[in-house]
C-alpha cells in the first residue's frame, strides 16, 4: 500500500470518527434537553426538535429488531471499508471517499444507540411536512447516499469504477 493511500484511510477514519463524535454529541444533548420535555420549536410550524426513542428503522419500520439491524449494518459496513480500500487515491476519487466514510459514519453512530440503549434517539422533526422524527446520523446517511446516486449517475464512468470488479483486475493480472 503506498503512503498517500494509507494517508487517505487515515483521513478516512479521522473524519469518520468527527462524524460519530457530532452526531453523539447531539445526541447527547437530545436526551439532556428534549428527554421528558414537550417539543422544542426552533421555527415555527416548519422545524421543531423533539425527543424519539425509535427501536426501528427509518420511519419506525421493523421495530424491536436490534439483531437485525446490527447483522446488516456490519456487512454494510465491510462492504464500505472493502471498498474504501480498493479505491484509488487519486483526487477524482476523493468525492467517493468522502460520501461512503460519511454513510459509514451514520451507519455507526445509529449503532452506537442501538448497541449502547437498544434504540435510536431522534429528536429532529419537520412539522411543515410532517416528516418522520429523524436524527443527524440519519441525515448523514441520507443526503450522502442521494449525491453518491448522483455521482454513479452523472460523474463516475464505468471505467471509473472498474477498481471494483474483482474478475477484471484478476484478468488484467494474469496478462
Amino acid at each position: 500500500m503506498s503512503k498517500a493511500k494509507k494517508k487517505l484511510l487515515v483521513f478516512d477514519v479521522f473524519f469518520m470518527g468527527l462524524l460519530i463524535a457530532t452526531d453523539q454529541l447531539s445526541k447527547y444533548m437530545a436526551v439532556i434537553k428534549l428527554r421528558h420535555q414537550p417539543a422544542y420549536s426552533v421555527m415555527e410550524g416548519i422545524l421543531e426538535f423533539n425527543y424519539l426513542e425509535n427501536r426501528g428503522a427509518a420511519f419506525g419500520l421493523l421495530q424491536n429488531q436490534k439483531v437485525l439491524f446490527l447483522f446488516v449494518g456490519i456487512i454494510f459496513l465491510c462492504t464500505i471499508v472493502y471498498i474504501l480500500y480498493k479505491t484509488p487515491d487519486g483526487g477524482r476519487y476523493m468525492f467517493l471517499h468522502i460520501l461512503l466514510v460519511t454513510i459509514a459514519g451514520g451507519a455507526v453512530g445509529n449503532m452506537i444507540d442501538r448497541i449502547r440503549l437498544d434504540y435510536v434517539v431522534d429528536f429532529i422533526y419537520f412539522v411543515c411536512i410532517n416528516f418522520p422524527i429523524f436524527n443527524v446520523a440519519d441525515m448523514y446517511v441520507t443526503i450522502a447516499s442521494v449525491v453518491l446516486f448522483i455521482l454513479l449517475l452523472f460523474y463516475y464512468k464505468e471505467e471509473d469504477l472498474n477498481f471494483l470488479n474483482f474478475k477484471q483486475n484478476k484478468y488484467r493480472e494474469l496478462k
